[in-house]
């Protein structure tokens, strides 16, 4: 599948969405709610550095049950924006180093190719992307090329038994839209009201 071939261009395009939809000055906006009911700016920037965390260490290590790299490589500190800056790079020195091809990671009782785990990690820092824009006063659409490519696979990464505790079932759409709007909703997000509430997190 070609998602799976670029996985390494579809993280660095996801990765760039995500910290430019981060405002200047979004470390005073972390009170700010985000479109998942119950979750603020601060909350949601802590989970996107945790999970990016956990796809390094299965990127890097092959597992995602090894010790946690080094505090100061993952971009560990008290603000909450440099630290999902850091740990972003550090995800995306991993796949680089890690090359492609279809080693095998495991991450929790799943064997998944390193290939899956990059465009994986590409979907969730995507769709968070967007969460934090909206939250940050910046909402826009994940870029086409990039939600195109996304939507492709998000299919076969989130089933319908995935998607309790994670996920909101899929919103429907009134009529066309573009490829961003549509790979939120499909992540039980609702594109036209940013305030709705969302799909649930981590």
């Amino acid at each position: 599948m070609a998602p799976l071939s670029k996985g390494l261009e579809l993280l660095e395009s996801a990765v760039g969405y995500a910290l430019c939809g981060i405002t200047p000055g979004a470390s005073q906006l972390l009170s700010r709610p985000t479109p998942c009911t119950g979750w603020d700016l601060e909350l949601l920037l802590g989970h996107v550095s945790d999970s990016i965390g956990v796809l390094h260490q299965a990127i890097a290590t092959g597992t995602a049950d090894a010790p946690v790299a080094p505090a100061g490589h993952l971009g560990a500190g008290p603000d909450p924006v440099a630290r999902l800056r850091g740990r972003a790079c550090g995800l995306l020195g991993a796949c680089a180093a890690a090359g492609p091809g279809g080693r095998l990671v495991a991450i929790g009782d799943r064997q998944l190719t390193a290939s899956l785990v990059t465009v994986t990690a590409a979907l969730e820092i995507a769709v968070h992307g967007w969460d934090i824009a909206v939250a940050c006063g910046a909402g826009r659409p994940v870029p086409p090329g990039l939600a195109t490519a996304l939507l492709a696979i998000a299919p076969l990464v989130i089933g319908p038994a995935d998607r309790a505790g994670l996920f909101a079932e899929p919103v429907l759409l009134p009529g066309p839209a573009c490829p961003g709007d549509q790979l939120v909703a499909f992540l039980g997000r609702h594109p036209a009201i940013p305030g709705h509430p969302a799909g649930l997190y981590q």
